[in-house]
């Protein structure tokens, strides 16, 4: 079962349009990665490895879960905003003993 990230990506420092904002886009996280010996570039066996920047985009967050679902994949939605979102108290300072 494949696992996928749904976000809305966040508008680009440089520029000011609005060709993302707004948008909602399908990322498949890949694991199988390594270093090809050769040429030093990175390489994958997973097939959906290249697919998300191009190809899934959504007007909404609910219309990208229905069909992350509908695919039978495991998904984890994640907004900008969850970036500032209250995480709870800090842990205290641990004392050497």
């Amino acid at each position: 079962m494949a696992e996928v990230v749904i976000f809305s990506p966040a508008r680009t420092a440089t520029q000011q349009g609005s060709g993302k904002v707004g948008k909602w886009k399908i990322n498949f996280m890949s694991t199988q990665k390594w270093e090809n010996p050769l040429m030093g570039w990175t390489s994958t066996g997973d097939p959906y490895a290249n697919v998300g920047d191009s190809a899934l985009s959504f007007d909404s967050e609910e219309s990208a879960k229905e069909f992350a679902e509908r695919h039978g994949w495991d998904y984890t939605a994640k907004a900008y905003a969850d970036n500032f979102k209250w995480k709870g108290h800090p842990e205290p300072p641990r004392t050497e003993q």
